[in-house]
């Protein structure tokens, strides 16, 4: 499975037919699971209360049109041929959209972002027209307003999200084994369900740590066999009972039946909606397989098996208008088969809820690398495919919340009624942010944005009215868990910027620093100190904290920097963005270590030798680099250097190599230096939070003068084997991690519901989530925390 990133239509990442195919084979397992067996609940939930199967068929024909036309317009020219496009760098998803936007325009609410990250490979964006004048695009970044607006949408959707991955395991595993139903009493049936399908959750999710992978290999085979199951039952029962069925799906009949039905038509909208449950995993299972592969997946497979099921049942009800039993997707089932398709049913179920759970899970990694949601512990479950990820408390709390919703709700409708309103909620958030994209990143006119909002929104915004009526009836509850983790989420991410701009504010100089020494009986003992913040420029307020209570400091001083880029993955070459803090006889250092909000940091098994190894390659380069300061340079045009200490390098994964001539063509910025050719360098910025400049191609040529070559070199091999000397004997000597333990405090005159936010909620939740040594894996024995308190 090609799992690199990129536009998941380019030609190279399409490969051969063979390629396709075998990626649309196994997104039937990943993707479709949840699709796939909505035909269990979507009858059932419709003619639940509000309407009744009547002699003229006019229910049932007009819920099949209704059916047919939402799968065709929402999963198949909404997500296949528009949202499935929007890609980030071949991820899909809620975040990827928000990511897209803010790399297009300036609305990211954490004021992070370094000119560096625009030269990520993996920061792409569309050529925008060469006048641009994008009037949304100048709206969303004049307004602050609009961007905290911008993120509440985004984790509006995102908390919905999380809920369906509460509701669909129950409502699935609950629908599956309602089959029991045609096979036994009702009393029998009444106490045998739901213990049954609390066992299947608890085996479920305690089968969640084993990962994916481990059992990936047989989802794909169960919902193909799923599939072509209910379609081959959906021909049969077309044959036997009514082969005119397929003149229901004429939009005649939906007009006919809310005539007829009216506003009972209109609340039975709530379950036809559920035809639909699944189709967002489409586009945010897009990273782990292709465009072409789940287009073709659910336009030849999915959508003709889903199409025939519905008319298949809706044919065999169309001609049993007085039977005892509720109306099912069991009692359409030939009773010969009936045992084989519940059993079928059954795993084709779990499936379906093991791609929600490990989506739910991506969901909330991704959350965390936006600053958004406490920090969790999150494991790898694959060494192979990224991005399969275990989170042991979000399982277990979901584990407890799905078997307490399939208790405590008892009966398909109310359960049909909450994933409803959830599925709904997360579609009109991808339709919003969709067109934002739209207009933002691919610079089209406004007015098809308008036109694309208005159509799926008004279809979307039909069946959202529908539940949310329904909220007596069980859509309270993903309402209610949507408000409670809304208020986490954005508290922790409104603390998470309040200490960021307290730390910009108070950070020290650089002068600061340098003034430091045994004049003011300040001694630097043995060893490395790496300092964590989370400012990528300055000298942060903890550190300035542990000097004045402990005037000492270590030999060699690495500020490191932990941040997240808005890219899903970045590379480990590009990962390490090192640089001077003030002169080499200082040994300060700055490291930035950049993620993409799909990676997961706990990638390297030391740290701290990862780091050593990028500081050791920098020095290597950035003492070539003084050598060459002494190069001839042939050039047409005046270029002046700057000091290393304002310079950040990427250091790339590949060992150090000298090279005595180079020839380099790059962007230059006129106040900077040229970035050159050594195979550990993959590309380099200048001076990080600079204004921005007309940046021009320019060619250089580098050639070493020979007359003063072996002078320069012995000098600065000398000085570069000094430096790199103090960095081995203060790596033997000891690491040791500084960071900061905060106590957040709201600052005197703030209103009651700040204090109450800040003293007590966000305090509350950093002292019961992860801290930070744990997340970067820090030994215990050589952790150092430096209380701070933020007045905020």
């Amino acid at each position: 499975m090609d799992l690199h990133p990129g536009k998941c239509w380019d030609n190279s990442k399409k490969g051969s037919w063979k390629t396709i195919m075998l990626l649309a084979y196994q997104s039937l397992g990943v993707v479709y699971g949840d699709l796939s067996i909505s035909p269990l609940y979507v009858f059932t939930s419709t003619f639940a209360e509000d309407i009744e199967h009547s002699e003229t068929n006019e229910e049932i024909f007009g819920t099949l049109s209704f059916v047919f036309w939402t799968l065709t317009l929402i999963p198949l020219f909404k997500y296949v041929f528009v949202v499935l496009r929007a890609d980030d760098n071949g991820e899909g998803g809620t975040f990827a959209l928000y990511s897209l936007i803010c790399r297009h325009a300036k609305v990211s609410l954490i004021p992070n972002r370094q000119h560096a990250d625009e030269a990520l490979s993996t920061y792409k964006m569309e050529e925008a027209p060469e006048k641009d004048t994008n009037k949304m695009k100048m709206l969303l970044e004049k307004y602050k307003a609009l961007h905290t607006a911008l993120l509440i949408v985004v984790l509006l959707g995102t908390c919905m999200v999380i809920g369906d991955g509460v509701l669909t395991p129950a409502i699935s595993v609950f629908s599956a084994v309602s089959g029991l139903e045609v096979s036994m009493s009702k009393t029998h049936h009444q106490y045998a369900v739901i213990p049954i399908t609390c066992f299947i959750l608890v085996c479920l999710f305690a089968l969640q740590h084993y990962g994916t992978h481990k059992v990936g290999f047989f989802f794909a085979p169960i919902v193909l066999t799923w599939l072509l199951c209910i379609s081959t039952l959906g021909i049969y029962n077309i044959l036997k009972w009514n082969p005119h069925i397929y003149t229901a799906l004429s939009p005649y009949y939906m007009f006919k039946f809310l005539k007829k039905t009216r506003i009972s038509g209109w609340l039975s909208l709530g379950g036809i909606l559920l035809c639909i449950t699944g189709s967002e995993a489409m586009f945010a299972d897009l990273g782990h397989f292709t465009y072409m592969a789940i287009q073709i997946a659910f336009t030849f497979l999915v959508y003709p098996a889903l199409i025939l099921a519905y008319m298949g049942q809706a044919a065999y009800l169309s001609c049993h208008h007085n039977s005892d039993l509720q109306i099912s997707y069991y009692v359409s089932v030939p009773e010969s088969v009936r045992w084989p398709v519940l059993i079928l049913a059954i795993l084709a179920s779990v499936v379906g809820s093991q791609a929600i759970i490990s989506g739910t899970f991506s969901i909330i990694n991704q959350s965390q690398s936006l600053g958004c949601f406490p920090r969790v512990k999150v494991v790898h479950t694959s060494d192979k495919i990224h991005g399969q990820i275990y989170i042991p408390e979000i399982n277990w709390i979901l584990m407890i919340l799905c078997i307490a919703v399939t208790i405590g709700f008892r009966d398909t409708k109310h359960m049909g009624n909450a994933s409803g309103l959830a599925v709904m909620t997360v579609m009109l958030v991808t339709t919003c942010l969709t067109s934002l994209v739209i207009v933002v990143c691919w610079h089209k006119p406004t007015i098809l944005a308008l036109c694309f909002l208005l159509f799926f929104g008004s279809v979307e915004l039909l069946y959202f009215s529908a539940s949310v009526t329904k909220f007596r009836e069980g859509a309270w509850l993903p309402i209610l868990l949507a408000l409670f983790l809304m208020i986490i989420m954005f508290l922790w991410h409104y603390a998470t910027i309040k200490k960021y701009e307290y730390d910009l504010h108070n950070k020290v100089s650089l002068e600061w620093l340098l003034a430091l020494g045994p004049s003011l009986g300040i001694a630097r003992v043995p060893g490395i100190g790496l300092v964590f913040t989370d400012l990528t420029t300055g000298i942060p307020a903890n550190f300035s904290r542990f000097v004045t209570n402990l005037p000492a400091y270590h030999r060699i001083l690495v500020f490191v920097c932990v941040k997240s880029v808005p890219v899903p993955h970045v590379t480990a070459a590009e990962r390490y963005l090192v640089g001077r803090v003030g002169p080499a006889a200082h040994r300060s250092y700055r490291c930035i270590v950049r993620y993409g909000y799909r990676d997961v940091h706990q990638d390297v098994d030391s740290f701290e030798t990862e780091l050593v190894q990028k500081l050791v390659d920098f020095i290597q380069y950035d003492w070539y680099r003084t050598r060459g300061s002494n190069m001839s340079i042939e050039d047409d045009g005046s270029h002046s250097n700057e000091s290393s200490s304002h310079r950040l390098t990427v250091i790339g994964t590949t060992s150090f190599c000298s090279q005595q001539g180079y020839e380099s063509q790059q962007s230059v910025q006129p106040a900077g230096s040229v970035s050159v050719g050594f195979p550990t360098v993959q590309s380099m910025t200048d001076v990080i939070e600079m204004e921005q400049m007309d940046v021009t191609q320019r060619r250089v040529r580098f050639a070493i003068d020979d007359d003063h070559e072996s002078d320069t070199r012995s000098e600065v091999g000398v000085q570069m084997q000094e430096e790199l000397e103090d960095l081995y004997a203060a790596q033997e000597a000891g690491i040791a991690f500084i960071l900061g333990h905060s106590y957040v405090r709201a600052k005197q005159g703030s209103s009651l519901l700040r204090k109450l936010a800040l003293n007590y909620g966000y305090n509350f939740l950093r002292r019961n989530c992860r801290g930070t040594d744990v997340a970067l894996k820090v030994p215990p024995v050589s952790l150092l925390e430096v209380g701070m308190v933020y007045i905020v």
